[in-house]
């Protein structure tokens, strides 16, 4: 994060998580949580970090790397994408744009050093170049049912299709899904504080964990360090939410995903599910039926939900999902746990569509 931009938020009301180096919340959090669901936001996204790919092979580099068609990937078009091993395992979960020549990959900040290090060991020859770009940018999200109409306000149209991107004024605006309409904002450091401050006369500002709420409430998958490799995509639903391209060229992993794509179904998909009486969850953490032995699935990612408890992302194994288990009978972390109850994610499984 740019020193200038952590001022620029503190000054504004930030309180600061000094453990992780990001905003904790501005004063408020359950207020803010609240604001999350019904109003309009501001949230700093300064706890994700960012990848910069540059050179005259920065493409051909990435297409061969990643699930997704970076051919497909433009000034007005970004994408979800993941970094896989040779057998399929997830490593990364990124959101990949374009502007000004450089590609960017948005990721947890946790994740940024080891990702770098994979991608380094496929530079070889290549002309390209690859560096953290975490200070590159001051960057925050706006989300809400006016969200839209605000930003048109403020700086400009706003892109108009989840994926779409807009660059002008020095600032890069990215639809991505949501409860309503949500946008991820990157760019120079002084056209980011005027927008904060045209936008704060109606949004509120908020920590990550509402950002967090609103990704989970999406169905938007995300990799943890505790999760690396313990997710092939079709498991957290990646090829539904537009994350894998199954008319590319070879890339680690290919063969295993595209195999489970054309030749079998998966046996376990994500769900999004509400733990009521649940204070947290970290990602990796069991799910568990009433058979005590065996785990149903773990948790993909959890965020506090405002009327208590949490909301969270489960990989389930597909008996679990839609089995004669039934959904009363999951519990987080031990049988007899926190009791789930199956929330409706916002796009449809196949695989229960079939069944």
């Amino acid at each position: 994060m740019k020193p200038e931009w952590r001022d620029f938020l503190q000054q504004h009301g930030a309180e600061w998580n000094a453990e992780h180096d990001h905003v904790a919340h501005f004063g408020n959090p359950a207020q803010e949580l609240s604001l999350a669901l019904t109003g309009e936001i501001m949230a700093d996204l300064g706890h994700r970090g960012l990848i910069a790919v540059m050179g005259e092979e920065a493409e051909g580099f990435l297409q061969n790397l990643l699930s997704n068609d970076v051919r497909q990937v433009n000034a007005e078009h970004g994408q979800l994408t993941s970094l896989n091993t040779p057998k399929g395992r997830m490593l990364a979960l990124m959101r990949l744009f374009k502007r000004e020549g450089v590609y960017y990959l948005s990721l947890p900040r946790a994740l940024v050093e080891p990702t770098l290090k994979r991608l380094r060991m496929y530079v070889l020859r290549s002309k390209v170049t690859l560096e953290s770009a975490g200070e590159a940018f001051a960057r925050f999200g706006l989300a809400g049912p006016r969200a839209e109409a605000l930003l048109g306000e403020a700086w400009g149209e706003a892109p108009a299709t989840d994926g779409a991107v807009r660059t002008r004024d020095g600032v890069t605006a990215i639809r991505v899904p949501g409860p309503s309409a949500r946008f991820e904002l990157y760019g120079e450091l002084e056209p980011m504080q005027t927008l904060w401050q045209r936008l704060d006369v109606h949004a509120t500002a908020t920590g990550p964990a509402c950002w967090d709420l609103l990704d989970t409430l999406a169905g938007l998958p995300e990799i943890a360090p505790e999760t690396v490799e313990a997710f092939v995509p079709q498991m957290v639903n990646l090829e539904r939410i537009g994350g894998v391209s199954f008319k590319k060229g070879c890339y680690p992993g290919q063969e295993i995903v595209a195999r489970m794509h054309y030749l079998g179904k998966p046996n376990r998909r994500m769900a999004l599910l509400r733990a009521k009486d649940a204070e947290t969850a970290q990602p990796g953490q069991a799910i568990h039926g009433e058979d005590a032995e065996q785990a149903a699935g773990q948790v993909v990612r959890a965020a506090p939900h405002p009327d208590g408890g949490i909301v969270l992302l489960a990989m389930l194994r597909l008996n679990a999902l839609i089995g004669d288990q039934g959904e009363s009978a999951l519990h987080l972390g031990a049988a007899d746990g926190p009791r789930l109850s199956r929330l409706p994610l916002p796009y449809a499984l196949e695989d229960e569509a079939s069944t």
